[in-house]
């Protein structure tokens, strides 16, 4: 009889992760616009449709995960999975949600081989790159930096990193801006005393949560050991994009200058590389971070370039996604800490100074060389922002633009 059971259970169980796979799969392929929209998209099929969860919950984890760095809708996704159907289910959410675009990605990596990189139509896409980018910014700015003490700081943190051209530089930034953050922005940091979601009570705190924050740290500090040690490309590699996303806080628009020094700040590849495919991912559904993918692949011109993209895009996921397990069961405390909300407002501040400075360098310096380009960004930023242009048609339009204009 218990075999009975436990036969019965499993069947349960493996029809939920099928389930789990077959949404995000859907919402993989067809969610354009964005993190926010993804969110959109999914509460309307996990809360709404399919009752999975309560909105209340949903809204303890949308804001768990922007509270914690990486992509917001990723790491929803991966809750949900895991909500649902534990840590297969959270799998599940996130290897069909990212899939699609990844594998866009990687073939868009192979297809790059084909053509040259000074082309007029790629030349559209790093465009595209200083629209998106310049719009990222400007709405930062407004919702993160409202008074003079976060301008200040927004500003400060650019010019340090246009200043010091370094990925340990914007690590120091980031830190800096949540000390300060802690120290001075305590007035502007609210304490939550919402109702509750009672569903993640339901997550017990345990030694697989703490193992989480471990890993995560111990990778944090140990892939530059190894990558030192070992010197391996491979391990290198893992080292940089781990590194990017342990640091993405504030949306997936902040990983273009961590892993433009990590990556064209290093030599694997060239700037029109790298910014005609940050220009090719505006125009995918799905996770901005599946530029990662490209990356890889493009970094790795041989037999293992698919390889190299897989590798990429999960050291860039994995550290978002140990701290959804780790802090998951923690996040009723978190929220009602005024002193790490403080700590996060910094953050939030500098990150739209890092923003700022890689809005200059290197999309606004790798696309405008003359005023034709410069009359294309300025009609591309004004139908992302005031006309409220889907960014993957903003991105074909920015390549036939180019390829008509901008003629070399």
């Amino acid at each position: 009889m218990s075999n009975c059971f436990k036969s019965n259970s499993d069947q349960i169980g493996f029809l939920r992760v099928w389930e789990i796979f077959a949404v995000f799969l859907k919402l993989g392929l067809t969610s354009f616009g964005g993190p926010i929209a993804h969110l959109g998209f999914f509460r309307q099929e996990c809360v709404e449709q399919r009752k999975w969860v309560t909105d209340a919950t949903y809204a303890d984890l949308v804001a768990l995960c922007q509270f914690l760095p990486g992509p917001a809708s990723s790491q929803v996704g991966f809750a949900l999975g895991y909500m649902r159907a534990g840590l297969w289910g959270a799998f599940a959410a996130c290897v069909a949600f990212t899939f699609p675009s990844a594998l866009i990605m990687i073939a868009c990596a192979y297809g790059l081989r084909f053509i040259h990189t000074d082309s007029s139509w790629l030349h559209g896409l790093k465009i595209a790159t200083v629209a998106v980018v310049a719009q990222a910014v400007w709405s930062m700015a407004v919702k993160l930096c409202p008074d003079r003490t976060r301008v200040t700081m927004a500003v400060i943190a650019a010019c340090l990193v246009l200043g010091f051209r370094s990925a340990w530089v914007q690590v120091v930034v980031i830190g800096a801006g949540a000390i300060v953050g802690w120290l001075c922005l305590h007035r502007c940091s609210h304490k939550n005393t919402g109702q509750a979601s009672k569903d993640l009570h339901h997550i017990r705190r345990s030694t697989f949560a703490v193992a989480n924050i471990c890993i995560f740290f111990g990778m944090l500090a140990g892939l530059p050991l190894l990558a030192t040690s070992f010197k391996s490309a491979w391990i290198t590699l893992a080292d940089s994009f781990y590194r990017s996303g342990s640091l993405v806080f504030g949306g997936g628009h902040v990983v273009l200058p961590l892993l433009d020094a990590e990556t064209v700040g290093r030599g694997l590849l060239t700037r029109d590389e790298f910014l005609a495919g940050y220009g090719a991912a505006q125009a995918l559904p799905g996770p901005l971070f599946t530029f990662a993918a490209y990356l890889g692949a493009v970094i790795m011109p041989n037999g293992s370039a698919w390889v190299a993209g897989l590798w990429c895009l999960i050291a860039v996921l994995l550290p978002s996604l140990l701290l959804v397990l780790g802090t998951l069961p923690y996040w009723q405390q978190l929220r009602q800490n005024t002193s790490a909300q403080a700590a996060l407002t910094g953050v939030n501040a500098t990150v739209v100074g890092i923003l700022l400075a890689a809005f200059y360098h290197p999309a606004w310096t790798g696309a405008i060389d003359s005023s034709q380009a410069m009359i294309l960004a300025l009609v591309a930023f004004c139908a992302l922002q005031f006309w409220k242009l889907p960014p993957w048609l903003l991105v074909i339009l920015c390549a036939i633009g180019g390829a008509t204009f901008l003629r070399t």
